[in-house]
């Protein structure tokens, strides 16, 4: 089996595993954060599972620059967005988190490990030891360049609301950082989950910046895995708070 033939079913699984997991999570809610709950097996800190489950990202894009042709200024800036991403994500949000008895089963972890692992394969590999080398010219290209600007515009809002949720857990008193409120500001207004639409708005851009199958396939995973957690948090939000404003929805203002 080819390098290629390795590539394209890793992919076309991906795409198809991302069917199956949406579908799956109306049913099933991934038993972390707020939906913590029994019966899932051993469970590690949710700073350390954090950490475990998503430094692959970074790690590994990386590995692939340095290993594959980094050659071009192009590669480079791909390179520095998808890190912008995944240093904060892997690294800097977990180490903010205030101490709290929340915990991650470890099945959760290995599955966002096996994840994060597929999808840098998939991205590092075609960007940069398959595709020709993009040139120069695809930094004014308006492909490449819509799509920094959905890239960017996702990273405000994910950034946004982490520090409106952040700041509300530092104001609350030492161990009840576990403690849910209502958050308000920023997108808060319309939505339950303005960092999940950041986020699946940033991977939509990156597959428009790449213009790539790979790009295209992490979009859909993004949205096939955030889209049900989002109606979830909306639904517990709704359930546990009665005094949760009415009129906000899901994951799009006005929508759902």
């Amino acid at each position: 089996m080819t390098q290629d033939l390795v590539y394209n079913v890793v992919l076309l699984t991906a795409c198809g595993l991302a069917v199956i997991v949406f579908a799956s999570l109306f049913f099933i809610v991934a038993p972390y954060g707020r939906h913590t709950r029994r019966g899932w097996g051993p469970t590690i800190g949710d700073k350390a599972g954090w950490i475990v489950m998503e430094a692959p990202s970074p790690l590994l894009l990386a590995g692939y620059y340095f290993w594959g042709r980094p050659g071009t200024l192009t590669a480079l800036v791909f390179l520095i967005m998808w890190e912008t991403h995944y240093v904060y994500r892997a690294f800097l949000y977990p180490l903010r988190m205030r101490s709290s008895q929340t915990r991650m089963p470890l099945s959760v972890v290995g599955m966002g490990v096996l994840f994060n692992v597929m999808n840098a394969y998939l991205n590092g590999r075609y960007l940069y030891m398959l595709a020709h080398a993009y040139p120069l010219a695809w930094l004014i290209d308006p492909r490449f360049v819509l799509g920094l600007g959905l890239f960017v515009l996702g990273l405000l809002v994910n950034r946004q609301a982490d520090r409106i949720l952040r700041n509300l857990r530092r104001s609350m008193p030492d161990g009840q950082a576990h403690t849910y409120q209502i958050p308000e500001g920023g997108l808060y207004r319309w939505i339950s989950c303005p960092n999940y639409l950041g986020e699946i708005i940033e991977w939509i851009g990156w597959a428009v910046a790449t213009w790539s199958w790979s790009g295209a396939a992490f979009a859909i995973w993004t949205a096939a895995n955030l889209a049900p957690r989002a109606r979830a948090n909306h639904r517990w939000y709704l359930e546990t708070m009665p005094d949760y404003p009415p009129e906000r929805k899901a994951l799009l203002p006005g929508v759902w």
